[in-house]
């Protein structure tokens, strides 16, 4: 007999939630095998059977909260008697979004599998972009009509009950409707809303805006754009003039890339910046490792590849591990201004916003240029105001200067 014990997941993770188990109790399983998803504050990952043979017995359901290194479950020796049973079960034992396609379980991820589930898609009725089925594939063919057909699983044949009473849609809202739903948090949004208390409370923030003329930027991205996409593949965006701005800056104020630990300052002399990305669950924010030695190129394909793996719910620990400073963006969704709560145990982030035609005045003459108002949120435990004033005023004129980023760089 073996246990199925919670994985370690790196230091910052200590416990985790049962999202859904994908084996019944005595159900035959080889090594590799899937067993049970778990839900944690950064990722969702899967656990799978060290060795073959029966699962035995469940000690956590679904919902559950657990430790890291807490036995699930125990998996024992396969016998005959046992074995056969579960390969030989119905198809209708099958849950939506585990449905095995041509005899054979769906390779999906968790986040895929919850979505099948949310979206009554079979996952076997999915075609995968990829070795696995991501969350963009559930979606993608939840939005096709041909998919809602799909939506009551073939094996419901077999199951009598379950094909008189297919899962109805949720029903629209009633004008008057008064009703109340109450909805357990996930792991990663509860998480969220006691870091985000937690940092209101031990940090003294503090915001200081500025606003950057985006024309310079602008114009070299319209020069360059078809060139830059042709011999790197991926377009030139706005987040790369920002991030080498900020490693340039966080050089010149060092105690904006440090952190605090008991009654010392960690001043690091690299830099790994957090890109803010919006997840199905919340923000993540994957990291970028030295970014002061990246390329535009390498900066803007990997905020892309970023974001795509957080849409598919792929994002790994190593993406998301750590991080000296932050940026992110409420502007793509029009933000006009707004003041970043701090990632800790960082001590600043930088908040860019939309970028709208605003009246200025150069040369003595009103014009209109393409403005976007930044916003730098530090802790003035160990960041003085004029430090962070100065910073975000390092920022605007690297940025507005974009030929001054070679030099610094």
């Amino acid at each position: 007999m073996s246990n199925i014990t919670v994985p370690e997941m790196g230091e910052s993770i200590v416990d985790a939630r049962v999202a859904r188990w994908l084996k019944k109790e005595g159900d035959a399983v080889a090594a590799g095998d899937a067993l049970v998803e778990l839900e944690t504050d950064k990722v969702d990952v899967e656990v799978s059977a060290q060795q073959a043979g029966v699962l035995e017995r469940i000690l956590h359901q679904e919902g559950a909260d657990v430790k890291i290194g807490e036995v699930l479950g125990t998996i024992g020796a396969a016998t005959g008697a046992v074995a056969a049973p579960a390969s030989s079960a119905p198809a209708a034992a099958e849950k939506p979004g585990t449905a095995p396609a041509n005899g054979r379980p769906v390779a999906a991820t968790p986040s895929a599998r919850k979505a099948a589930r949310e979206q009554q898609v079979e996952l076997g009725t999915v075609a995968a972009n990829g070795p696995r089925v991501t969350r963009a594939d559930v979606e993608k063919s939840a939005a096709r009509p041909a998919s809602k057909a799909a939506a009551v699983p073939p094996s419901s044949a077999a199951d009598p009950a379950r094909a008189k009473s297919p899962a109805a849609p949720p029903a629209p809202p009633v004008a008057g409707d008064r009703s109340e739903e109450r909805v357990r948090m996930s792991k990663r949004r509860a998480t969220i809303a006691r870091r985000l208390v937690e940092v209101q409370q031990t940090a003294a923030m503090l915001t200081t805006f500025n606003e950057v003329d985006m024309s310079a930027v602008m114009a070299l991205r319209e020069r360059h754009k078809e060139t830059f996409k042709a011999k790197y593949g991926t377009g030139l965006g706005i987040s790369s003039f920002f991030v080498k701005a900020s490693v340039a800056a966080l050089r010149e104020f060092p105690r904006l890339n440090a952190e605090i630990q008991g009654d010392e300052m960690v001043l690091k002399r690299y830099y790994d910046i957090g890109i803010a990305v919006s997840a199905a669950e919340g923000l993540v924010v994957p990291v970028l490792r030295d970014a002061d030695r990246m390329s535009f190129a390498q900066i803007e394909s990997t905020i892309r590849e970023f974001s795509k793996k957080a849409g598919d719910g792929t994002l790994t620990l190593d993406d998301l591990r750590g991080g000296t400073f932050s940026i992110t963006n409420g502007g793509v969704f029009g933000s006009l201004m707004s003041t970043p709560i701090i990632n800790p145990p960082q001590v600043g982030i930088l908040g860019l916003h939309a970028i709208k035609d605003r009246a200025v005045g150069v040369g003595g003459q009103v014009v209109l240029r393409p403005m976007m108002y930044t916003a730098l949120t530090y802790d003035h435990r160990i960041v003085d105001g004029a430090e962070a004033v100065r910073f975000l005023v390092k920022v605007k004129e690297l940025v507005e200067d974009p030929a001054a980023l070679l030099i610094e760089g």
